[in-house]
């Protein structure tokens, strides 16, 4: 086919497409978009490619360069091979393992990563069915491999998918690893002689199948932090729970019975693994009540009072509890707060000889520092990172690396990570932390919203109020951050928010951080996203961001107290002022045509 587009270099890359793509219904899109003279939709597909972000590839399924489909799948897959094989010597005896989630093409897209592995000798362990994501960076720590592949697009809507990759440590890549994979790929581009030929993938020997081993140790380290399994097994709660449509129902249902619980549903009209996830508008248990209504639904039907909801690859966990006939969905800080005070008890319990002192526990920048104010009256330490759970798991191996333990590690996305026999959020590990609590509680006649409030008033009240706004723009986006930086004049930032005033900022856009005695964040910093935190003197801390994996500007504040003080209402709306002046006079909403969060 002739193509034709006025533009030559746009013309060479459809071309270059055309010649290597194998898919007829990625290619026949192409073409069609050619034969209707789409030329701006070309533009968008060739005139870029996918890169590396926050974790690693995310975007809609599509044709061109610039979408998740086969060819990228397998240049991205030629590139990672030929930099492990240039980097790790010991590649070729460890092997890769590679899973994937129920999305549309993701068992597609794992037997195309694994051909670029195996047609350089390197072993591949290759999941036989759908999985959580957390057995990718589990399983490369308990065979020892040399890296880990998931191909998921997590909470993400049903058209996108990703590919997610974990090093030898375990842990999602960071620089320069990232960097040397993308230059590897540019390197790597022309499909190699049998990177279409997905029968090779069951004909190789060096392709194994680790379910069933990885399956049984999971669940022999998740035994192993059961405190009390007789309080397990005697709670009478009935824990509802959701896979929203993804991996999970089969591993969270062995799971309760592994901690000995006995009442457990599922809601069934979301337990098994759908593509199209029909039942909800965001497969993405984060989005509150909106998210949970099937759950609500089961759970009142069948006398339960909590929820716990997976979202599609099972890294992360959502929690509800009802109280007196009302639903309360647990924001991400709450659980982080009830997780760490549970996961410090558990650890006390144990009476082990390891001292507080050399205990951790991690949470990102924009969460809450209720962890902080635990650590200082418990005697342990507390540790702040980037946002993303790639920085707070690079420092939980930096930590141990020291003789050091780490507990517990969170972010406010209702992401956790309880011990660090996964190095990454696990939702089902989460879960079955959450239940242990609850089945305590419950045996004192307590609630998770009773300890909360008792955690609040032992450590201090934490209020925060997080939120975000879809911007497909990004020239829009960038306009807002320049705004900041520039408010009064060049490179000057607000001083206050009208009555609010503020008194440190933080820039890990720039480098800039006048908390610090030089000016330079201690953090690092990345320019390729916008990241600003301002400092008031009334005590919030708020941060505004965008996302690494979606069109979002978000939002997070966070107001704390004093254990003595109990106006926490006071102090509530106190801090919903405060938002609301932010979002007004420096997001704009109005002005910038953005979208706001739809509950």
């Amino acid at each position: 086919m002739e193509v034709k587009t006025g533009n030559k270099q746009l013309d060479s890359k459809i071309q270059e497409w055309l010649n290597w793509d194998k898919n007829e219904k990625t290619c026949d899109k192409v073409k069609q978009l050619l034969k209707d003279k789409n030329v701006l939709s070309l533009e968008k597909l060739f005139s870029t490619r996918l890169t590396f972000g926050t974790a690693g590839l995310r975007g809609v399924m599509g044709p061109g360069y610039a979408a998740m489909n086969d060819l990228v799948i397998i240049q991205t897959s030629q590139g990672l091979a030929k930099y492990l094989e240039s980097v790790d010597p010991k590649a070729k005896e460890q092997g890769v393992v590679i899973g994937y989630d129920g999305r549309h093409n993701s068992h597609r897209f794992a037997q195309l990563s694994s051909l670029a592995f195996l047609q350089l000798d390197i072993p591949v362990y290759l999941f036989s069915s759908i999985t959580p994501t957390p057995f990718i960076p589990f399983t490369v720590l308990q065979l020892k491999c040399s890296c880990g592949i998931m191909v998921t697009a997590s909470h993400n809507p049903k058209d996108d998918n990703g590919y997610k990759i974990y090093w030898n440590n375990g842990v999602q890549i960071i620089s320069p690893h990232d960097k040397g994979i993308q230059t590897s790929i540019e390197e790597n581009l022309c499909p190699w002689p049998s990177a279409w030929d997905i029968l090779l993938v069951e004909k190789s020997t060096l392709c194994k199948d680790p379910l069933y081993e990885i399956e049984e140790k999971y669940y022999t380290f998740l035994k192993q932090k059961i405190v009390d399994i007789n309080i397990n097994s005697n709670c009478p709660l009935t824990f509802t729970y959701t896979a929203m449509h993804g991996v999970s129902h089969k591993f969270m249902t062995r799971a309760f019975e592994e901690c000995g619980f006995k009442h457990y549903v599922p809601v069934k009209e979301q337990m098994d693994p759908d593509p199209d996830f029909p039942t909800v508008k965001f497969p993405n248990p984060e989005e509150g009540k909106s998210a949970l209504d099937l759950s609500i639904q089961t759970a009142n039907s069948s006398n339960s009072t909590v929820i716990l909801a997976n979202d599609p690859d099972a890294d992360r966990l959502a929690v509800a509890e009802k109280n007196n006939g009302e639903w309360k969905v647990f924001t991400g800080n709450e659980i982080g707060a009830l997780l760490g005070a549970w996961l410090w008890y558990a650890f006390e319990e144990k009476k082990t000889n390891i001292p507080a002192s050399d205990v951790y526990m991690i949470s990102s920048t924009v969460s809450s520092k209720i962890l902080k104010a635990i650590a200082s009256k418990k005697g342990f330490n507390f540790v702040e990172t980037l946002t993303g759970f790639k920085w707070m798991a690079n420092k939980a191996c930096e930590l141990m690396a020291n003789g050091k333990t780490v507990l517990f590690a969170f972010e406010e996305a209702i992401g956790f990570m309880c011990g660090t026999t996964v190095l990454d959020k696990d939702g089902v590990g989460a879960a079955m932390a959450i239940a242990q609590l609850c089945a305590h509680l419950n045996a004192r006649g307590l609630t998770l919203s009773n300890e909360l409030e008792n955690i609040y008033k032992q450590y201090g009240y934490h209020v925060s109020n997080n939120s975000y706004y879809i911007c497909h723009d990004q020239l829009v986006i960038n306009a807002m951050f320049d705004r900041l930086r520039n408010f009064n004049g060049p490179d000057s930032y607000p001083t206050n928010l009208q009555q609010y005033k503020i008194q440190g900022i933080r820039d890990l856009t720039t480098g800039y951080d006048n908390t610090q005695p030089d000016n330079k964040a201690i953090l690092p910093t990345s320019k390729s996203s916008h990241m600003i935190t301002f400092y008031f003197t009334n005590g919030c801390v708020a941060t505004l961001r965008t996302s690494g994996t979606e069109p979002k500007i978000k939002y997070y504040t966070e107001l704390c107290a004093e254990p003595s003080r109990s106006d926490w209402e006071e102090l509530k709306e106190d801090l919903g002022k405060l938002v609301t002046l932010m979002v007004e006079e420096w997001m704009q909403p109005e002005k910038n045509n953005l979208i706001p969060r739809s509950d």
